[in-house]
């Protein structure tokens, strides 16, 4: 069985996982989701990818504690969005089996994620998927529209109360510094409807920078929390499969 480890995008906490967990669990897996100080000023990313680390360490030193004779769990990482600039940084550190990128920014070596969104053309693709989908491209940004058009009722009013401080500057101007990309099997899943990230965009991206086709749920950007059974059915069902980087 694996170990799956989910990392949430920025501002958000584990909560955005609390629909996922349950159906890997029921699937025999182990779950750890992490959360990310956002708010605070004084962490970046070191110290995200700092914080990740020790808590899959502590997990897996728990588990040999209770089964020593049982063979280390294959890692499987989950990132959603900004969690993918953590997650790279993860799998330089720890032996990491499938690295799973939802909704991600995908981040290139030397890249911040402040300056991601300039790099990528972020902001003109979403634009240009508003004007596809007959929205105006000029509105201020709101968060309802972009981010929880497509849940259902009640996890909007849930979602208000795990709303997380604006996120800090700080991880915004950390550098991803390395050679390359790690060598870890690597996915990209993206949301058809994404109004962030928009499908051709993540698309687009993921060919030049990981030459990776994405695979693709009928959501916007909140997969989890739309389609938890179609993500988790993609995760699970791939277990065995071929990945491409």
């Amino acid at each position: 069985m694996a170990r799956f480890v989910l990392l949430p995008g920025a501002g958000s906490d584990s909560w955005f996982w609390h629909l996922l967990v349950p159906r890997l669990s029921a699937a025999s897996h182990e779950v750890l989701t992490v959360d990310l100080p956002w708010a605070d000023e004084r962490a970046g990313l070191p110290e995200y990818t700092d914080l990740v680390v020790d808590a899959i360490r502590s997990a897996e030193t728990a588990s040999q504690g209770a089964s020593p004779d049982a063979p280390a769990q294959p890692i499987v990482l989950v990132a959603q969005s900004m969690g993918a600039f953590v997650a790279v940084q993860v799998c330089e550190r720890l032996d990491v089996s499938e690295l799973v990128l939802l909704a991600p920014m995908i981040p290139a070596p030397g890249e911040t994620p402040g300056t991601w969104w300039e790099n990528t053309g972020q902001g003109s693709a979403m634009r240009a998927f508003a004007v596809d989908e007959g929205r105006d491209p000029g509105a201020a940004f709101d968060v309802e529209e972009v981010f929880l058009h497509d849940l259902p009722a009640d996890l909007v009013a849930e979602s208000a109360e795990h709303e997380s401080a604006e996120p800090a500057d700080t991880p915004f101007s950390s550098v991803w510094v390395t050679d390359g990309w790690p060598d870890v099997p690597t996915r990209v899943i993206a949301g058809r409807y994404d109004r962030l990230f928009p499908l051709e965009f993540v698309r687009r991206i993921a060919r030049e920078r990981l030459d990776v086709e994405p695979e693709v749920i009928d959501t916007g950007h909140l997969t989890a929390l739309v389609r938890p059974d179609q993500l988790a059915e993609l995760l699970l069902a791939d277990r065995e499969g071929t990945f491409r980087r």
